[in-house]
C-alpha cells in the first residue's frame, strides 16, 4: 500500500533568494579557496564528498510520530566544511552537475532504504534529470535488486521545475507510481502553479511553500492562503506537508487547518547523523 496517498494515511533542494551571509560557510569557502562555487562542487563530486542531511517530517495529528525523512544534499569543501545545497543549487542545476548531483543523493537514499527496511524517505530531483541516463540507471539498478524499495521512495521535484516540462514530469510519473515510488511537488505556492497540470500530474503529495508557513498563526494573509492552497491539495486527494515550521503556534494552526504533515526546525534540523546512522554503528560494535 502506497504510503503517501493522504487516503491510505492514518496516522530544501530549496534555493533561498535572500543574500548570503557573509560569515556562512559557503562565503568562509570561498574566501578561504579562492575558487568559484562550480569548482567547489565539481570537486566534491570528483571525491564523492557528496551526503544527505536528514530532517524529520511529522505527523500532524495523533500518533504525532515520524512519518519518513527528507534527503538534503551537502557537499564538503576541502577542508571538510558542509556547504547546503540552497547555496549553490540555483547555480548547477541546469548543468551537467546538477544532474551528477541528482545522481548521487538518488544513490545515497536508495541505499539507505536498502540498509534500513523500517524507514521512508523523500530525495529531492530536477525535471531535467528524468531524461539523464546515468539517474535513470541508478534507479532502475537498485529497484531490479528489490523492487520493494519504491514502496518507501518518494521523489521530490521543485514546482517551477516541474512545470517547465509539464508532459516530460507526467510521462515518468505514469511510469514510476505502478511501481510504488511517489510523488511530491515541492514548493507549492510559489510561482504560477498550473490547477490544470496538477490534474494531469496526480502528484501524490504537496509541499506548501514556507513563506505562507513562517508566522501563519499571526499573519491573516499568509492564513488565508494556506487555507487556499490546502483547499486546492483535497481536491486532487493529495497528502499536505508545511515547509519550515518552526513555531509552535504555527505547528497548531496547520493542523487544525488540515495539513497532514510538518517539517521544520521545530522539529529538529536536519542532520548527516541520522537515528538510523547510531543503531548500524551499534550493530557493527556488537
Amino acid at each position: 500500500m502506497k504510503y503517501m496517498k493522504k487516503r491510505d494515511m492514518n496516522g530544501s533542494r530549496k534555493t533561498d533568494t535572500k543574500g548570503t551571509p557573509r560569515g556562512n560557510p559557503l562565503n568562509v569557502a570561498l574566501e578561504n579557496r579562492d575558487a568559484p562555487i562550480m569548482t567547489i562542487v565539481a570537486d566534491a563530486i570528483r571525491h564523492r564528498e557528496v551526503v544527505l542531511a536528514y530532517q524529520p517530517i511529522m505527523q500532524a495529528k495523533a500518533p504525532f510520530g515520524t512519518a519518513f525523512y527528507e534527503g538534503f544534499m551537502r557537499v564538503l569543501d576541502e577542508t571538510g566544511r558542509i556547504i547546503p545545497a540552497r547555496e549553490f543549487m540555483g547555480q548547477v542545476e541546469a548543468t551537467e552537475l546538477g544532474r551528477k548531483l541528482d545522481c548521487i543523493a538518488l544513490e545515497q537514499g536508495l541505499r539507505v532504504l536498502q540498509r534500513n527496511p523500517m524507514q521512508r524517505l523523500s530525495i529531492n530531483m530536477s525535471a531535467r534529470s528524468i531524461g539523464y541516463t546515468e539517474w535513470n540507471n541508478v534507479l532502475g539498478r537498485f529497484l531490479r535488486k528489490d523492487a520493494a524499495l519504491a514502496e518507501r521512495l518518494m521523489l521530490e521535484i521543485d514546482a517551477d521545475s516541474a512545470m517547465q516540462m509539464p508532459e516530460l514530469v507526467v510521462d515518468f510519473m505514469d511510469r514510476q507510481q505502478p511501481k510504488g515510488i511517489a510523488f511530491a511537488l515541492d514548493n507549492f505556492g510559489r510561482g504560477a502553479t498550473n490547477i490544470r497540470n496538477l490534474c494531469d500530474f496526480f502528484f501524490d503529495a504537496v509541499k506548501i511553500d514556507g513563506q505562507f508557513v513562517r508566522n501563519v498563526a499571526d499573519d491573516a494573509d499568509n492564513a488565508a492562503a494556506v487555507r487556499s492552497l490546502v483547499a486546492i491539495a483535497q481536491e486532487f486527494e493529495m497528502l499536505i506537508i508545511a515547509n519550515n515550521v518552526e513555531r509552535l503556534e504555527d505547528a497548531e494552526f496547520l493542523a487544525q487547518n488540515s495539513v497532514d504533515c510538518l517539517q521544520g526546525r521545530l522539529f529538529g534540523a536536519p542532520t548527516i547523523n541520522p537515528p538510523w546512522s547510531d543503531k548500524q554503528d551499534e550493530r557493527k560494535r556488537a
